[in-house]
């Protein structure tokens, strides 16, 4: 598969999950600008799949974290597939158009995730397919420069639910002003056809998308989730998770976090000192003192802010401790903001201990 929008001057190819699309243009602080500011588009490497058929939307709601039952055409959200256990095992961004689910995935999640649907069909009246060969994806703050593709006459436009809590989710951060309250982001869906159609539309890359990502505090599948993930420790509840719907695979442990516990790691976004003008690699460690307290999941150079980074900590790290975090071979002073307080979860009163009355 062609790489998307490298028709451009000075693009440069990104690499891992996001291979396929440009990492920048040039100059990834101006296009960072024109991101912010709904100017510029920048293409994401997303695998596409869709769920045909009368039960496609009571079928996923079964099977996920979000309530999506009473989707209506047009209308998008983002859910969970979580394992037995909670661990999250895929990040769905999910559009209907009232005939089709459209599913937008990590490349890397979209083989795993078409297999495991496919195998949970049954009797149930439903059709997975993978449609990534025939339609790109391509993020902006903006308005769709062009008309996105509508197979079934709706718009194919994902509508990033993180800029606020959605009905029936719970957000962990306690800030006056979420950083997320700015973040019009949304993914339009368009032929690889008609791809040319954008060839006057200014471009950013993806490390540009990543920066702006990091400091609006949106987690990632691909840069923030392992394999003991839970939807808590990135207040991932505020936009994936609805806490009145009926049973779903993962959802004890994701209640039972929510109201009798607290998740064992927090996400914490870091400014970094700057004056020696080196970056922490993904997966650093964060220390206090000499202990290791978490790593660093996704870092970027901002355009205002500097250089930043999101990190996963252990849940009773000090919230105003002085961490630092290794780069090549010095320990960069990281100051916190603070996403998952350090008392996130348990949010119904315990039961009191006592005797048991006597019997009568």
């Amino acid at each position: 598969m062609t790489e998307l929008l490298f028709d451009r001057g000075g693009a440069v190819a990104a690499e891992g999950s996001d291979a396929g699309v440009a990492a920048h243009y040039g100059n990834p602080f101006a296009e960072q600008r024109a991101l912010a500011a709904g100017e510029a588009v920048v293409a994401v490497a997303r695998g596409v799949i869709t769920i045909t058929g009368e039960d496609r939307l009571l079928w996923l709601h079964n099977l996920t974290s979000q309530s999506l039952r009473m989707l209506q055409p047009g209308d998008s959200a983002e859910t969970l597939l979580l394992s037995q256990t909670g661990r999250i095992e895929h990040v769905i961004r999910v559009i209907d158009d009232g005939v089709s689910l459209w599913l937008l995935v990590e490349p890397t999640e979209a083989e795993a995730l078409l297999a495991w649907l496919d195998s949970m069909r049954f009797m149930m009246r439903v059709e997975v397919s993978d449609r990534t060969p025939e339609f790109a994806v391509v993020g902006t703050l903006g308005s769709p420069p062009v008309d996105p593709a509508a197979p079934n006459d709706v718009p194919l436009v994902w509508h990033d639910p993180w800029r606020e809590p959605v009905a029936g989710g719970h957000q962990y951060a306690t800030v006056i002003e979420h950083p997320a309250s700015e973040w019009a982001y949304r993914e339009f869906l368009i032929e690889r056809t008609r791809v040319s159609a954008l060839v006057e539309v200014p471009v950013a890359g993806i490390l540009a998308l990543e920066a702006l990502r990091i400091a609006a505090w949106r987690p990632r599948f691909t840069t923030e989730v392992d394999d003991k993930a839970i939807p808590h420790e990135f207040d991932w509840m505020r936009s994936s998770v609805h806490l009145s719907k009926g049973c779903y695979r993962g959802q004890e442990t994701v209640a039972k976090v929510h109201n009798l516990g607290h998740p064992p790691r927090r996400l914490v976004m870091l400014h970094l000192d700057g004056s020696d003008s080196a970056l922490p690699d993904r997966g650093a460690e964060v220390r206090l003192g000499e202990k290791v307290v978490g790593q660093v999941t996704s870092v970027a150079q901002h355009f205002e802010l500097g250089p930043i980074a999101l990190a996963l900590v252990k849940r009773m790290t000090a919230t105003d401790a002085a961490l630092t975090v290794a780069a090549e071979g010095i320990a960069i002073a990281a100051a916190q903001e603070v996403i998952v307080p350090t008392d996130a979860g348990m949010v119904a009163p315990r039961p009191k201990l006592g005797l048991l009355p006597p019997r009568t």
